[in-house]
């Protein structure tokens, strides 16, 4: 089985899944939560569905209060509801508001208020998190395979298990932003969590296949680097399609069994594994190749 020999096929699979991806990023960005803009969230539950009467009900109410509401959404039986940063003594009053003028017994089934400094924090410092591992991780490539034989280099190894990990990183932002636009779903801390996880199962993953690599090439030293790479994928696949498959099977039926909080912080895993493992095996290893043969013919 040649996978090297077909890597620009895989290379134009992964742009095929990340161009729309970041179109939808440059043109709709992401639906950030209030864990990053700041704001009070509030969710309350009815006895019946929810009709558009009790929806105007509830914008009289908060305009009388003097709350300016940005988002009001609808699912069944559900209201959320956003606005500004409010305290808690405005709170109650809007809760006592809606208690006297609607009939229909509205129960608050959550309440979250972030101040815009935390929210903006939140943001700084995921950024900040995500760089200072990227950082760390080519460093630490570099330093692991420092020994590798020449004309190999260690910090294209380093480079490559980057280049493969933004490749996931850009999948689930791109597909995030997607389900943002058309479905409504949030960004929120958990998904800084999520990234931060799917690095780290990519890099360990990209790692196993590279340490392979590293190992043959002492072995196979008069073998061309194409062929070393790619006899080094083909014992490494099975063992990395396996750990990923235990992964996902109890990731997916955490989605189906999970509770509603943690749901797409499941699902932004379980796209982040599948692309990691993917980007480890088609996309990592023949960077690798596509880098050495163009310094080659140089």
């Amino acid at each position: 089985m040649n996978i090297i020999g077909k890597k620009n096929w895989y290379f134009a699979l992964s742009l095929l899944v990340i161009i729309p991806g970041l179109l939808s990023l440059m043109f709709w960005g992401l639906r950030l939560s209030i864990d990053f803009t700041g704001g009070t969230q509030i969710k309350l539950t009815s006895s019946v569905a929810v009709s558009s009467q009790q929806q105007q009900t509830l914008r009289s109410i908060f305009q009388e209060q003097g709350v300016r509401i940005e988002v009001l959404q609808v699912s069944g039986q559900e209201i959320t509801i956003k606005t500004p940063p409010i305290d808690s003594k405005k709170h109650i009053q809007l809760l006592s508001a809606i208690a006297q003028k609607d009939a229909t017994q509205l129960r608050e089934e959550e309440y979250t208020t972030v101040g815009p400094t935390i929210g903006s924090e939140t943001t700084t410092n995921a950024i900040i998190g995500i760089l200072l591992a990227s950082l760390l991780i080519v460093l630490y490539i570099a330093w692991s395979f420092r020994e590798i034989p020449k004309p190999a280099s260690s910090w294209r190894f380093g480079v490559c298990a980057i280049i493969a990990l933004l490749h996931d990183a850009l999948v689930l932002l791109g597909i995030f932003s997607l389900l943002g636009h058309f479905f409504g779903v949030e960004v929120d801390s958990l998904f800084v969590t999520a990234i931060l996880t799917v690095i780290g199962f990519s890099v360990h993953d990209t790692i196993v296949v590279f340490d392979r690599i590293r190992e043959n090439l002492k072995k196979m030293g008069a073998t061309s680097f194409a062929h070393v790479v790619n006899e080094s994928l083909l014992q490494t696949m099975t063992r990395s399609l396996n750990t990923s498959l235990t992964v996902i099977l109890v990731l997916f039926a955490l989605l189906l069994f999970g509770g509603e909080s943690t749901r797409w912080f499941i699902a932004a895993l379980l796209i982040g594994i599948v692309s990691g493992t993917y980007s480890s095996i088609f996309n990592a290893a023949a960077l690798l190749v596509a880098w050495q043969e163009r310094v080659k013919t140089k």
